[in-house]
C-alpha cells in the first residue's frame, strides 16, 4: 500500500523577534493537530527550529490532499490566535489568505510531501533550516545523490550506482526539467548553482533499481514567499525529506553534506549571505544577527503507518568542528557591514525593502556630464557645446 508523507511547515509568530517558537504556540498547535486528526492521520510528529514549527504527517491520501492541508492549515491558525494574544513578533506572518481555498500550496506556508512504497524499513530524514531560502537545499541535495566523494554508496553499491534523476525547478519562470546523474552532472550543476532560481524540487531513482523503481526518495519545500506577497515576508526557510538506506544514500553520508558549512542566502532581514550551521535541536534559536542559518536533522523511521524516532542527528559532538567553522565565517562576514558579498546582490534584494530606501532618492539624481563634453566647455565657456 502506498504511503503519503506531508511536511508542513510556518511562521506564525516568534518570540522575541525572529529568535525561536513560543512553547505555548507550539503546544497549541500540536493539541489542534491531535483533536482533528482522527481518521486521517496514521501518525503525526510537530517540531520546530528557529521561529519556524514544523508538522509530519502520515497518511494514505495522497499528496496534494485537501484535507490533510486543511488540517494543517486550521492547526497553524488555531496558533496564531494565541500568538496574537499575547502580542508574538510577525503573528501569523505566513499565513497569507485569510480563507483556506482546497489546497495550501501559494498560501504561505511550505510544504514538501512524498507517496511512497514502504520498504521492510523505512528510515528517513526531516531536514529544517531556519533563516534562509529553498535552494539552501541545491548543494547538499547534489553531495548525497550524485557526488561519490561524500556518498561512496554512488560507487560501492550496485543499487546506486546508475544514479538518480534531478527534478528542478525554474522558480522565477515556474517550468521544471528533470535530468539524470551522472550522466548530466554538469548540466545539472550549471543550473543549481544558481540557487536563487533553480532549486532541487525531488530526487527520483532510476525506473531499473532494483530495490525501488521510479521512486521519490527526496522532496524539497520550494514556496517563494518573496514572489507570493510582493514583497519581503520571509526567506521561506525550506524543509525536506530524505529517505536513506538499502539503495539509498546511508544515514551518514546524507549527513556528511551537511559537514561543511557553505554559504546560503537569508539572515538578516533575508538579505546577507551566511554558513549554514548544522545544530542540534536544542541549539536551534537564532540570536546572532538572527542567525546564523541553521539546519535541524530528525530521523525517523516509518513502519505501518506508524513513526518511531525522533533522534536528533545533529545534537553529535562530530559536528562541533563544523559548527566552530561556521562561526569563524560569521566572524569574518559580520566585518563587512551592508557591502557585497555579505550583502546580497541588487538582484536578490529587489522583494526586501531595500528598493524603498532607494526610491525615496530617485528625485535627487541627475544625469553624469559626458567628460569630454565637460572639458571642452570649461576650456571655452562661451561655447554652446550641445
Amino acid at each position: 500500500m502506498k504511503t503519503t508523507i506531508s511536511h508542513i511547515k510556518a511562521d506564525i509568530g516568534s518570540l522575541p523577534g525572529h529568535s525561536s517558537v513560543f512553547p505555548p504556540v507550539v503546544d497549541e498547535v500540536a493539541k489542534y493537530v491531535k483533536e482533528h486528526s482522527q481518521g486521517l492521520l496514521t501518525d503525526h510528529y510537530i517540531s520546530h527550529v528557529g521561529d519556524d514549527i514544523q508538522i509530519t504527517m502520515i497518511h494514505n491520501r495522497g499528496i496534494d490532499d485537501s484535507e490533510v492541508h486543511k488540517l494543517a492549515w486550521d492547526a497553524f491558525k488555531a496558533g496564531t490566535e494565541l500568538a496574537k494574544k499575547v502580542g508574538l513578533y510577525g503573528a501569523g506572518q505566513d499565513l497569507l489568505k485569510d480563507a483556506f481555498s482546497g489546497n495550501i500550496k501559494g498560501m504561505g506556508p511550505g510544504i514538501a510531501e512524498m507517496e511512497i512504497t514502504p520498504r521492510k524499513s523505512e528510515p528517513f530524514i526531516i531536514y529544517m533550516m531556519d533563516k534562509t531560502e529553498p535552494g539552501a537545499f541545491n548543494y547538499p541535495i547534489y553531495k548525497m545523490f550524485a557526488d561519490p566523494f561524500n556518498t561512496p554508496g554512488l560507487v560501492i553499491d550496485p543499487n546506486m550506482h546508475e544514479g538518480f534523476i534531478f527534478e528542478i525547478w525554474d522558480i522565477m519562470e515556474a517550468k521544471k526539467i528533470e535530468l539524470p546523474a551522472p550522466e548530466l552532472s554538469y548540466d545539472i550543476l550549471a543550473m543549481i548553482g544558481s540557487k536563487s532560481r533553480y532549486v532541487v524540487k525531488r530526487v527520483f531513482t532510476r525506473p531499473t533499481h532494483e530495490k525501488l523503481p521510479d521512486e521519490n526518495v527526496a522532496v524539497i519545500t520550494t514556496d517563494k514567499l518573496s514572489l507570493i506577497a510582493g514583497e519581503y515576508v520571509g526567506k521561506d526557510d525550506p524543509a525536506g525529506i530524505v529517505r536513506i538506506q538499502s539503495g539509498l544514500p546511508a544515514s551518514g553520508e546524507s549527513l556528511e553534506a551537511f559537514s561543511h558549512p557553505y554559504l546560503v542566502s537569508g539572515w538578516m532581514r533575508g538579505s546577507f549571505n551566511g554558513p549554514l550551521m548544522p545544530v542540534g535541536m536544542k541549539d536551534a534559536n537564532m540570536t546572532r544577527f538572527d542567525g546564523p542559518p541553521r539546519v535541524v536533522a530528525l530521523g525517523f523511521v516509518l513502519k505501518d503507518g506508524k513513526l518511531s524516532g525522533p533522534i536528533d542527528m545533529f545534537a553529535d559532538p562530530a559536528y562541533d568542528g563544523a559548527r566552530r567553522t561556521a562561526v569563524d565565517v560569521v566572524d569574518y562576514l559580520r566585518r563587512m557591514g551592508p557591502f557585497e558579498p555579505h550583502r546580497l546582490p541588487d538582484s536578490e534584494m529587489e522583494y526586501t525593502t531595500l528598493p524603498k530606501v532607494v526610491s525615496k532618492l530617485g528625485s535627487k539624481f541627475v544625469p553624469i556630464e559626458n567628460p569630454v563634453k565637460k572639458k571642452a566647455r570649461l576650456a571655452n565657456p562661451t561655447r554652446d557645446m550641445d
